[in-house]
């Protein structure tokens, strides 16, 4: 009767002898081996050596999450890099003026899944060029000084490359009809050389969460320094 459990207590024993790194491996197990340890010795002693292992697990959680974390940072980086890739690619497909710009605010404002992509230029004629009112769905013209005023939302804000804000509604002077429900934008500052005029490239979205200050901005910059180049082409 008694040599059951006799059999199982050796084979058990053997097992953990023979492979420590069972147990060792095992959270659980060691807490509750700690567990007994301390009912062992009873309540009148303080185990040191208990207490720096339960502040050692807790700063091995905090690792693991921040391990956990930055990996899932890294892959979010990678996946808008690539996003960032692709519509650079795609912007300098086009020959002529015009198709870069339909595909401005057709496929390459899908690939960067935004709603809306508008472009504004500052000039001192007035758009009545028929160029500009083929293109009005992205290409707007304004006045020297609209694009320092818009950007700063008029409060001499530090100029910066990239500006990325939530919004309760868009402006209709950049987005038009469509401005009742842009939520969030990102406003591409544009230098296209000594003698001209600044431009501004506004990524505009339904989403409040698409574009929001604590983002970084450096990915965007570089979608702007490469457009900047491709429109010194055209404007040549």
């Amino acid at each position: 009767m008694t040599s059951t459990p006799l059999t199982i207590h050796e084979s058990l024993r053997e097992e953990i002898i023979s492979r420590p790194d069972m147990i060792l491996d095992d959270r659980d197990l060691m807490q509750a081996l700690i567990a007994a340890n301390e009912r062992a010795m009873g309540g009148n002693i303080v185990d040191l050596r208990g207490i720096a292992m339960e502040r050692l697990e807790i700063r091995l959680d905090r690792l693991e999450d921040t391990h956990r974390g930055v990996i899932a940072a890294a892959y979010e980086n990678l996946a808008g890099t690539n996003q960032i890739h692709r519509a650079i690619l795609r912007m300098l497909d086009p020959l002529e003026f015009e198709p870069f710009l339909r595909d401005l605010g057709g496929e390459v404002a899908e690939i960067l899944r935004v709603d809306r992509v508008r472009l504004v230029l500052e000039s001192a004629q007035n758009d009545s060029d028929p160029a500009i009112r083929r293109l009005g769905d992205v290409l707007s013209v304004a006045e020297p000084g609209f694009i320092e005023s818009y950007v700063s939302d008029g409060r001499g804000a530090p100029r910066r490359p990239v500006t990325l804000r939530q919004l309760a509604g868009g402006d209709p002077a950049i987005f038009g009809d469509a401005a009742t429900w842009v939520r969030s934008e990102a406003c591409l500052r544009l230098d296209f050389g000594a003698g001209r005029l600044p431009g501004l490239l506004v990524l505009g979205s339904e989403d409040p969460h698409m574009f929001t200050p604590q983002q970084g901005t450096d990915l965007l910059a570089f979608f702007a320094g490469v457009f900047e180049r491709a429109m010194r082409r055209w404007l040549a």
